[in-house]
């Protein structure tokens, strides 16, 4: 892709002087440090966060473990409920 690109004076000057010393033209330099200034804020990463498992024991009689979020809503439910029938009430 062809483009135009402004580059302060200082950073063109040390990129011209090592395309002489390495004798790779100009576009190529710009192009691989480029590539690599962007590689290295890509690959960093946050800090690793180390995840210990706890295991909760046996889970109880007819509690089925993949459908706990059902489990949650239905107890919320009867949460909302039965606080709606105590402002009834009041």
């Amino acid at each position: 892709m062809r483009t135009t690109l402004t580059i302060d004076d200082d950073l063109a000057g040390l990129l011209q002087q090592r395309a002489r010393e390495s004798d790779k033209p100009f576009r190529e330099l710009v192009n691989d440090a480029l590539r690599k200034g962007l590689s290295d804020s890509l690959t960093q990463k946050g800090p690793v966060a180390t995840v210990r498992p706890h295991d909760f024991g046996e889970a109880r009689a007819g509690l089925d473990m993949d459908r706990l979020n059902q489990l949650v809503d239905e107890l919320a439910v009867e949460d909302y409920l039965r606080k709606a029938a105590k402002d009834d009430s009041a």
